[in-house]
């Protein structure tokens, strides 16, 4: 286990200036910070969090790093693991991460360096190979979307499976044009979801229209601009699959407000007063507070028994909910 001492003996320097290196003083010298620098990187290097913690008389810390903390989903799980940490006299230090996935890796290092006896992280960039060097002294548990690039315990929904179960109700309703609104691409959750969408057109012998997705929609201007070029279509949908609960958030008003309440339309993930909008929101439930208490209690075992096996990765089951939004018309009946 590399210590400051040793990137000290490498660079030349005291242990003291490897600490001011580390947590960024402005007022150590160029040429002795780039050495250092070259010290750390080379060695791997990351600070001692508990023994450190400990010498300070400090309570343990778990870091908590999600995409939007404004997000219903995301406060739901980090709500649940403030909770359950509370039980142990446990603070959590929570981060937004945004939708840029290159910002990640340097939110997520400056989350670590808070002395974190612990790290929960649901995570918007697409490698986590950066993790490799903080995770032998940070246990470190994945959320919604399992790592890339690392082998680590993470707890995700089946998006596929979700994704098809939302599909084919629809089809049951006779749908056979039926939109996909979602917002990017390159999160792995929306690349599941599309797919398990595709699968369930493909079992029923439709064929796949590119013209009838929507992604990049992250606001009610964007759920408005989707809207508008969908129903513009020569052959428009007649049904909606929102891929998240901030999507569907977004479509909700605007559907309204462009008088598209005949549409029928499914979401995915439950959120606050989806059952007291018009019309009430169809949708497949995640229950994001499972996540977080699954993720807790597996990041606590981790802590507790370093050396314990565990089953790294674990999808866990979604289940539709009917509401009104699948017959806002006549025309479209679930019973």
């Amino acid at each position: 286990m590399t210590t400051m001492q040793d990137v000290a003996a490498l660079a030349g320097v005291s242990a003291k200036t490897v600490s001011r290196v580390y947590n960024n003083d402005p007022h150590v010298d160029p040429e002795t910070r780039a050495r250092v620098t070259d010290a750390l990187n080379s060695l791997n290097y990351v600070p001692n969090t508990m023994a450190t913690s400990f010498r300070n008389g400090q309570a343990a810390a778990i870091g908590v790093a999600v995409p939007d903390i404004d997000d219903p989903f995301f406060s739901s799980i980090a709500r649940a693991i403030e909770e359950r940490a509370r039980e142990d006299d446990m603070a959590v230090l929570v981060t937004s991460l945004g939708h840029d996935g290159d910002q990640e890796q340097a939110l997520v290092e400056s989350l670590l360096r808070r002395q974190l006896s612990g790290l929960i992280i649901a995570p918007t960039g697409s490698d986590h190979g950066y993790l490799e060097r903080w995770i032998d002294k940070t246990p470190t548990v994945f959320v919604d979307r399992a790592p890339d690039g690392l082998k680590a315990d993470s707890f995700v929904d089946d998006d596929h499976g979700g994704a098809v179960l939302a599909t084919d109700h629809l089809l049951r309703l006779g749908h056979t044009r039926i939109a996909v609104i979602g917002d990017s691409a390159n999160i792995p959750t929306s690349r599941n979801r599309l797919e398990g969408y595709r699968e369930s057109l493909q079992a029923e012998g439709i064929e796949f229209d590119e013209s009838l997705v929507a992604l990049g929609v992250m606001g009610r201007d964007d759920a408005r601009n989707a809207l508008t070029a969908l129903t513009a279509l020569d052959d428009p949908p007649t049904a909606l699959f929102l891929s998240n609960a901030r999507v569907a958030m977004a479509c909700v008003p605007v559907l309204q407000q462009m008088e598209l309440l005949h549409l029928a339309f499914v979401g995915f993930g439950d959120f606050p007063l989806a059952d007291a909008v018009w019309p009430p929101v169809t949708v497949i439930d995640q229950n994001p507070a499972r996540l977080g208490r699954l993720a807790i209690e597996r990041l606590l075992g981790r802590i507790e028994n370093p050396g314990k096996r565990f089953k790294r990765r674990n999808i866990l089951g979604v289940e539709l909910i009917e509401r009104r939004s699948c017959t806002p018309g006549s025309d479209h009946r679930c019973d």
